[in-house]
């Protein structure tokens, strides 16, 4: 399995959050939208200029900003 950042995966791809390498109030709001390692997140799409990005993540759909999915670590087959 290779661990990218969650910026670099495409469109429609699957993966497992590996890691969470931010603190502080950025960290802690990632954290209680559910970005926890070992959740299962799939993109859905990205906005024309490729930010914010979509994600599907426990039977819902969250919207990230670039600035936001750089500190987040995912394994993807």
């Amino acid at each position: 399995m290779a661990l990218i950042n969650l910026r670099q995966m495409a469109k429609l791809q699957s993966g497992t959050i590996h890691s969470v390498k931010v603190g502080g109030e950025l960290g802690r709001r990632i954290r209680e939208m559910g970005l926890v390692p070992g959740t299962e997140i799939t993109i859905q799409g990205r906005a024309p200029l490729n930010d914010p990005v979509a994600l599907r993540v426990m039977g819902g759909t969250l919207t990230l900003r670039n600035n936001e999915a750089d500190h987040i670590m995912v394994e993807v087959d």
